[in-house]
């Protein structure tokens, strides 16, 4: 079938739609109406080449959610008409990762910067030439074909558009601080940066018990919504929240400091572990330039202040058991998702939708391909 995807064919570059040919789904695969798909900051690294991508051109998109119009040969866990949310590492669930509950560490997550499928080969053509799938999943565009282990069924009764966000956005924020810095009740926690998943960070953090989640966030239209969504402070500067933290805690800092911002510098981690108490964490979500290969941390205060600096890729979730959570988390109220979204944006507005986030205009934008 002919369906418009918006592509990535150069880098630096910027994404353009085209009419690409989907196969249809081969044995464990299905075919998915995508709905909506929130524009993560992941997929602009692509575009400016921070994060490098195996193969171009690249069909992006790896928060989405969807309807299975078809399901291929052995096909087992879906069927046409579910509801699903998609998950940019198709967890196996039989390997070492997978079966000691680190699904976001399947083995397969060495194909997500590929752009082939499980077994090797593409989906997606122009012109006859392959197309890279992000995640191998692809949600900038109105179909996609992709393993159905990428795929967590949720109930009909949740908007898609909503649903999106816990395709990244959500699991990732809020898992930064529930899992990857464990917040207890009554920690001081500071969250670096409010878009996505910094937002969905601080609603993690304040459900977790913190006594005081202190942001840090330079957009100072921003800040409103983080004190609705469980701020308790926020500053535009971290030295500012860094000062807070001392008061809050005769001199020794926060009990952990989260970092989502856009473009993660060596700066930004040793800001962080500036802000934290002894025994802290830093929680580095963000993601920082291919080239960038060092970080400002201080050996000897790492050492003797025992502080911790904990990588986080998909808030150390497993999607197939973590979604359905989120899910009855927002159905209780306990979550808030619609008030994360600022603006939607047609396919063919998908540029300018990434030059709002660059102007901080919104929390998460979110493309509705149809």
């Amino acid at each position: 079938m002919k369906v418009r995807a918006a592509l990535l064919r150069e880098v630096p570059g910027k994404w353009e739609v085209n009419e690409v040919e989907l196969d249809p789904p081969r044995e464990g695969e299905v075919l998915v109406r995508i709905v909506a798909n929130g524009l993560c900051h992941s997929d602009d690294h692509f575009a400016t080449g921070d994060i490098p991508v195996g193969h171009l051109p690249l069909c992006g998109g790896h928060e989405a959610s969807g309807v299975v119009e078809e399901v291929g040969p052995g096909v087992r866990t879906l069927k046409p008409g579910d509801h699903v949310v998609t998950a940019f590492v198709p967890g196996c669930g039989r390997c070492r990762w997978c079966a000691g509950g680190q699904q976001n560490l399947c083995d397969n997550g060495a194909l997500m910067l590929e752009g082939h499928q499980l077994d090797g080969s593409y989906r997606m053509h122009l012109d006859g030439e392959p197309v890279a799938q992000a995640g191998l999943v692809s949600g900038f565009a109105e179909y996609s074909v992709m393993p159905e282990y990428s795929c967590v069924p949720i109930g009909a009764d949740m908007p898609l558009e909503l649903a999106s966000l816990l395709g990244c956005a959500v699991p990732t924020g809020w898992g930064s601080a529930v899992n990857a810095a464990a917040v207890r009740p009554g920690d001081v926690i500071v969250v670096m940066g409010a878009g996505g998943i910094g937002i969905a960070a601080v609603q993690g953090a304040a459900h977790a018990g913190a006594a005081r989640v202190v942001v840090v966030e330079p957009v100072t239209s921003k800040h409103d919504l983080c004190l609705d969504l469980g701020a308790t402070d926020v500053f535009t500067s971290v030295d500012e929240a860094t000062e807070l933290v001392r008061s809050l805690t005769n001199g020794q800092g926060a009990d952990a400091a989260i970092i989502c911002v856009g473009v993660l510098t060596s700066a930004d981690v040793g800001a962080a572990f500036g802000a934290i108490r002894k025994a802290g964490t830093v929680v580095v979500t963000a993601a920082a330039p291919g080239h960038t290969t060092s970080i400002d941390v201080a050996p000897l205060e790492l050492t003797m202040y025992q502080k911790r600096v904990q990588g986080s890729i998909y808030g150390m979730m497993s999607p197939s058991k973590d979604v359905p959570r989120l899910v009855d988390m927002w159905r209780s109220g306990a979550l808030k998702l619609r008030e994360m979204i600022t603006q939607t944006y047609g396919l063919d507005e998908i540029n300018q939708g990434y030059a709002d986030m660059h102007a901080g205009l919104n929390f998460r934008g979110v493309l509705v391909p149809a």
